[in-house]
Parts: structure tokens; sequence; C-alpha cells
């Protein structure tokens, strides 16, 4: 048995309790519920001229971590979920059908998180860091990833952010030339 899965039982048998599995399901489900709440906030931010620049770098972001782990990376690793591994894993949440390798939902969360930190008031890019490392920990909590599934997501979902981010500034620049 690996140490990842050593790791899930652990949490599993040590860390579940009524109390937690409530928060942490209600994390996974709100937070991560297919990258929805993400995707209202890049909108939000693209309605107002102040915060645009941030909507559009998050839009970015979504749509590169997006394309990179759901229709790249999943199918080409093809990682079986835990659950699927071992059977003494139960799952807090719906099976999936997917794929486990990177989780989806941390990359999502960490796309739209680290360009909301870098690009708006710390009274948002700091909360939304934090929901991002709840969302990524909430993956392996309720049984559905690998914790190297969720390093790989918030990696993934960095690295868009910091394309995403670039994009933006080159658009900007290129504004601000033609004016």
């Amino acid at each position: 048995m690996s140490n990842e899965m050593q790791f899930l039982l652990w949490l599993q048998n040590h860390m579940r309790s009524d109390i937690l599995n409530h928060i942490f399901v209600f994390i996974t489900n709100f937070f991560g519920q297919a990258g929805i709440l993400w995707i209202a906030a890049a909108v939000l931010l693209l309605l107002f001229k102040k915060t645009r620049p941030a909507g559009i770098a998050c839009a970015i972001a979504l749509a590169v971590q997006g394309v990179l782990i759901n229709l790249v990376i999943k199918p080409i690793v093809a990682r079986p979920r835990p659950y699927d591994a071992c059977s003494l894993l139960i799952p807090l949440v719906t099976r999936l059908k997917d794929y486990s390798f990177p989780s989806g939902h941390t990359g999502c969360a960490f796309s739209a998180a680290i360009v909301m930190a870098k690009m708006l008031p710390k009274k948002i890019g700091v909360p939304a860091v934090i929901i991002a490392c709840l969302l990524g920990f909430s993956r392996m909590y309720v049984g559905v990833h690998y914790p190297t599934d969720v390093l790989a997501g918030a990696l993934i979902g960095i690295g868009s952010a910091i394309v995403g981010m670039l994009i933006t500034q080159k658009i900007t620049e290129r504004k601000a030339q033609a004016v």
C-alpha cells in the first residue's frame, strides 16, 4: 500500500468526525462544484472597470487550467480514484467517474485565488488563497484525491494564474500603446 493511500486511510480513521465531515463536504461541494464559484467570481470581476484586469486574468487562468487538467493530463495519466484502488477508503461524496490525477477542483481554485491574491486587495486575495488551500485538503479528506493529485492541481493552477496574469499584462500594455 502506497504512502499516499496510508495517509488517506489515516485521515479517514483518525481525523474524520461528524463535525469535520460536514465542514469538509460543504467546502468541497460549495467551493468546488464544477468551478462555478470561481467562474462567477471572474465574471463579477469583469463587470467593473477597476477589477476588469483581474477578471480577464482569472478567466484566462481558469480556461488554461481547465484544458490542461481535464482535456490533456487526466486522460493521459488515467489514474484511478483512491476509493477505486482501495476498498477500505470510503468517500464522503458521490463517486466520480473521471480520473484522479490531477485535482481539477484544486487547479480551478488555485488558478483564480492566485490571480486574486496578486491583483486585488489582500482582504480579497488572502481569503481566496485560504479557501483554495481548504478546498485542496477537502478533496483528500472526503476521499476522492491522493495528495499528489492535489499538489499537481495546485501547481497547475498557480502556473495557469501566472499565464493569465502575463497575458492580461500584455493586453493592457497594447491597449495603453494604442491610445
